[in-house]
């Protein structure tokens, strides 16, 4: 069995709650796929229209250097990544998807239109 598919069959607790916020675009109408592969990377989730990666880390992610790589070629791609320790989204999960809602927005431009400096 594709390792992708095996992680979507045997999801971390903190994996399930997460999904559980997010499949059937429940945030903000959001689409987002759970155990994608992204080059050569599986992501925990990922929403390709606000090119947004969230990953659940669990102690195993703690200062590994693997993921600092992994991060900075995922954002060479265009995308955000947001990574939440497995305890912040057991006890936090409405800060979570606060944080996650935050990071789909598209930024503000620079400087702004609104005092006749934009673009």
């Amino acid at each position: 069995m594709p390792l992708a598919k095996r992680m979507r069959r045997e999801p971390t607790e903190a994996e399930a709650k997460l999904w559980s916020m997010l499949r059937g675009q429940r945030l903000a109408g959001m689409k987002f796929k759970r155990q994608e592969q992204v080059g050569d990377y599986i992501v925990d989730f990922v929403c390709f229209g606000a090119r947004l990666i969230v990953e659940a880390d669990g102690s195993q992610h703690a200062e590994n250097d693997k993921d600092a790589v992994r991060d900075a070629w995922l954002t060479e791609q265009g995308f955000r990544v947001l990574r939440f320790w497995n305890n912040d989204i057991l006890g936090n999960p409405e800060g979570v998807a606060c944080v996650i809602l935050d990071a789909a927005q598209p930024p503000l431009p620079n400087p702004s239109p609104a005092r006749g400096e934009g673009l």
